[in-house]
């Protein structure tokens, strides 16, 4: 009975692994005849979701370089392809940009209808030309913004009181949320001509825990998306989370929006000449195409994006900064050059500062604010690379791996801005080694803000104060870990004592 039982288990066993051996040979020729790129083999119904980690960025950036920069994965349900290397991303950001520029709408996305009206979510037809067209012209043109640069400026001197207050007190400031103030405090003094949170308030606290809760839940694997039979139920509850975010977000806009209204008088808006104005405007004029439904939910595309990812950028780089002294004392040394210590550093300044610019690109590099472009949606079968990308699979282009591609960065995992003082590759969309802020008709709208706003903020805190580790932690020992969400945050807070050099 014993051996009866024992060849029963062989011959189980036995089964097992030559069904499992049919699968992958089944599996192998199947990527063939599809012509998919390279990548892992997936098992049966999860597909590839234990090639994932609690950092998806770096474990896929590992799987590259063993199955190359342009990789077929199955999460689910879903087909998956990985973009990780500025060849690929060249050209699926570009030549074939038309093909690949829908969106994959994770169904968090989907609560209360964000997705029908966010710029972020909404394929590229009619309406979000127009909403597009909207942002580039009304709120990020030259134009508009050299007209806020007083607004910009006094937000920055506001930071620079709070921040010297901070130093009296011989009190730790926390960058992260700092930065993360002035950007709020700027967007909502722009778009609503009223100040929605001042540097340490509990409401931009609040905000800024409410972006992070969004980027997280966003980035979280989710059961609806991955096995759309589940799209009715949440199970992990994620969409309903997602909504009373939005819903957050929504009520404090509800409650401008509809104060500006009731200002009407004769018919017609009271001027406030700021954005809002504007937007509602646009609404009465054109209510077909721009309503304000999607004013609301364009607030939110335009709130999380400015604040979140600007705020982290910064906190990068003083973290960066100040775990290497050496090129902390450099950037200081340029401002003291050109500006001179304890002036406020002005836009007009910075084509005259090329290694702050410089530390704000390898920040970039090594630290994007999305460590994943959102994902595109092939509209069609298209063929990259060698290879075909099916219709409706999901596009991921890995920005972390590709900044820290050793094939065209040296020393990749260094943080060196000297690479870029005599480069002429920069972060605007047109040189594909640096995507921080993607490229093509996807390109992030805010671009035009940030890139005035991060070296605004990161130079007058660089040129007004010293900077000391709290509680005597050494640069060396400083903890550079991430944490993964939507955005790429950093996984300790920096709390670092401002030493005002002024006084």
């Amino acid at each position: 009975m014993e051996n009866l039982m024992l060849n029963m288990k062989s011959i189980v066993w036995a089964v097992l692994v030559w069904t499992l051996l049919q699968w992958l040979v089944s599996e192998k020729l199947l990527r063939v005849r599809r012509r998919l790129p390279p990548g892992p083999t997936s098992l049966p119904v999860i597909g590839n979701l234990h090639n994932l980690t609690k950092k998806p960025h770096k474990a896929l950036a590992e799987l590259a370089k063993i199955h190359g920069p342009l990789m077929y994965l199955r999460f689910g349900l879903m087909d998956t392809v990985v973009v990780s290397s500025s060849e690929v991303a060249r050209q699926v950001l570009q030549k074939k940009d038309a093909q690949l520029s829908n969106r994959t709408v994770p169904d968090c996305f989907r609560a209360l209808n964000f997705d029908e009206y966010s710029m972020a979510m909404m394929p590229p037809v009619h309406r979000w030309r127009i909403v597009r067209k909207i942002a580039n012209t009304l709120l990020f043109s030259s134009k508009t913004l050299d007209a806020n640069q007083e607004i910009r400026m006094k937000k920055i001197k506001d930071l620079i009181s709070y921040v010297g207050n901070c130093s009296q007190a011989r009190v730790a400031v926390n960058v992260g949320q700092v930065a993360f103030d002035t950007s709020l405090s700027l967007l909502s003094n722009t778009f609503f001509s009223m100040n929605l949170a001042d540097p340490g308030s509990e409401l931009s606290r609040e905000f800024k825990q409410l972006t992070w809760d969004i980027s997280r839940d966003a980035a979280k694997p989710n059961l609806a998306d991955l096995f759309p039979v589940f799209k009715s139920v949440d199970p992990q509850g994620i969409k309903r989370r997602m909504a009373s975010h939005f819903k957050k977000l929504l009520d404090v806009f509800d409650v401008i929006i509809d104060k500006r209204l009731a200002s009407h008088k004769d018919g017609a808006l009271e001027s406030c000449n700021d954005v809002l104005d504007a937007l509602l405007k646009i609404c009465q004029d054109n209510s077909e195409d721009f309503e304000l439904r999607q004013v609301r939910h364009m607030l939110i595309d335009l709130f999380f994006a400015g604040s979140e990812t600007t705020s982290s950028t910064l906190e990068w780089a003083m973290a960066e900064l100040l775990h290497e002294p050496t090129k902390l004392k450099a950037t200081q040394e340029e401002l003291g050059r050109v500006v001179g210590r304890g002036n406020f550093v002005e836009e007009a300044d910075f084509a005259r500062l090329p290694y702050l610019r410089a530390v704000l690109s390898e920040t970039f590099r090594l630290h994007p604010p999305l460590p994943f472009l959102l994902p595109r949606k092939a509209s069609s079968d298209t063929e990259v690379h060698g290879f075909k990308i099916p219709k409706d699979s999901q596009v991921f282009v890995n920005t972390w791996a590709i900044g820290r591609d050793p094939d065209v960065w040296k020393n990749p995992n260094e943080f060196e801005p000297e690479r870029f003082l005599n480069s002429e590759i920069d972060f605007k969309g047109n040189h594909f080694e640096l995507l921080p802020f993607g490229s093509g008709r996807r390109i992030c709208v805010g671009l035009p803000l940030a890139i005035r706003m991060l070296p605004l903020m990161l130079g007058n805190l660089l040129n007004f104060f010293e900077w000391k580790l709290e509680d005597g932690v050494k640069p060396e020992a400083m903890d550079m870990d991430d944490k993964f969400g939507m955005a790429l945050q950093k996984a300790t807070p920096v709390y670092a004592i401002p030493v005002d050099i002024t006084i």
